[in-house]
């Protein structure tokens, strides 16, 4: 007779922990993110307009939902994932044509889609939470 696999006493506590590591390695991912947009913000752009410009355009996305994500706000983790589409362009287009920053382009692609698989695992992780 096959055995049935045991139930674990407090499957929550197993959520939450997840949940928990989720939320970690999301706010690292953006402040590594982050520090790799302004790398290649340094070392691939020439005048100083388009450096702070694109200092902008890739940091300021990502600042917008640090609040939230800080206080693991399921909401803030869903639209979260919209400001990664500065950083995935940008490093796609940087990574086919500016072989001088490639590695760092790379870097921010696997660095961003890392990020994005992240805070959907989080989601997942809590929906069964926010369901009851």
């Amino acid at each position: 007779m096959p055995r049935e696999p045991p139930v674990m006493a407090d499957e929550s506590l197993d959520v939450a922990t997840g949940a928990g590591h989720a939320r970690l390695l999301a706010l690292t991912l953006v402040v590594v993110l982050a520090g790799t947009s302004l790398l290649a913000a340094f070392f691939g752009e020439r005048s100083p307009v388009s450096f702070w410009l694109l200092v902008l355009l890739l940091v300021g996305p990502l600042a917008a939902p640090l609040p939230g994500l800080l206080r693991g706000n399921r909401r803030t983790f869903a639209w979260a994932t919209l400001c990664l589409t500065p950083h995935f362009l940008y490093a796609l287009t940087e990574a086919v044509a500016n072989p001088a920053i490639r590695p760092l382009a790379a870097a921010m692609l696997g660095l961003s889609l890392g990020l994005a698989v992240t805070l959907v695992a989080y989601l997942r992780l809590t929906r069964k939470r926010a369901a009851d």
